[in-house]
């Protein structure tokens, strides 16, 4: 009987997921016509493919990263494509000043926020963990502590617009993933703030949506430069999780997973068979490809300008 409870208890689940997302309100674009929001990491990748899905839908964006002459890009093509408007900040996400800084920036200019999306990571490396307790600080400064400035800097406005909070954050925030020490414990600091944060505003009775998005491997350029020789698994275009994040956050889902099998199917394993998940987290590498020590510091697949 025990066993047979541990085969339908996770079968079960998968029905009853099945039938809440299907029965939900379909997304529709004009969710977001008119809406104030800022993206950040949006010079490249997922985060620039928001900015374009956004502007199409007639959304007011403000957006963030490193590098002013991207930002200046992704602007200009978020005109063309109907943006309500489009404005950038450029700056580092390692100076919580400058974090706080992007969200005043709305306030000002967009009159308020609807939707804040939290996009950007900091630079690391993809390979055997080096050791660097200094490189781990540094990127739970970026990759979380910014998160949480910008949400309490945003918080007044979203409550007053009864907005939404979307965390981009990956699987190797909610399983042990080989080669993303610093950058996985990043996102598992995410998962515990944010899942806590919407408990707490609950019983707060504070109307904002927190949507925290699941991503597997993307195509992003810095991904599959630094990850494809390791990873045995095609990588998701960019563009459809960028839309498919748009539609978790327009319908206030709980958490977004892309791509779906790959990435909530796999955390039913977590609690009945854990050693199993371990092995076939592993099974996805390309382990004579991963050498003896680290990768070189700063590749280009766990950043975003």
């Amino acid at each position: 009987m025990g066993r047979l409870q541990k085969i339908l208890i996770p079968f079960l689940g998968l029905v009853l997921a099945f039938w809440f997302y299907s029965a939900r309100e379909n997304f529709k674009p004009e969710m977001l016509k008119g809406k104030r929001v800022i993206v950040t990491g949006a010079s490249t990748g997922i985060g620039e493919q928001m900015a374009y899905h956004l502007a199409r839908m007639g959304s007011h964006i403000l957006i963030t990263a490193r590098t002013e002459a991207k930002l200046q890009k992704v602007v200009e093509r978020c005109l063309e494509l109907g943006a309500a408007s489009a404005r950038y900040v450029s700056g580092t996400m390692e100076d919580m000043a400058f974090a706080e800084h992007v969200v005043k920036e709305a306030e000002a200019s967009l009159g308020g926020l609807d939707m804040l999306i939290l996009n950007h990571v900091g630079t690391s490396y993809f390979g055997y963990f080096d050791g660097d307790v200094g490189h781990v600080r540094k990127l739970l400064e970026i990759n979380f502590l910014s998160y949480v400035a910008m949400t309490v800097s945003a918080l007044p406005m979203l409550k007053e617009s009864e907005g939404s909070i979307v965390v981009v954050s990956s699987m190797a925030g909610k399983v042990g993933f080989p080669f993303t020490v610093p950058y996985s414990a990043t996102k598992f600091a995410l998962d515990g703030f944010f899942s806590s944060l919407r408990q707490e505003f609950s019983i707060q009775s504070v109307n904002v949506s927190i949507t925290l998005c699941i991503l597997g491997f993307i195509d992003t350029e810095r991904a599959v430069r630094a990850a494809g020789a390791l990873l045995a698994a095609e990588p998701a275009p960019r563009a459809e999780c960028a839309l498919e994040i748009l539609k978790g956050a327009a319908l206030r889902r709980r958490e977004l997973y892309y791509r779906y099998g790959s990435t909530r199917l796999p955390l039913l394993l977590r609690d009945w068979a854990a050693e199993l998940l371990d092995y076939l987290v592993r099974s996805r590498y390309r382990l004579d490809g991963a050498g003896g020590g680290p990768s070189p510091p700063a590749p280009p697949s766990l950043s975003r300008n």
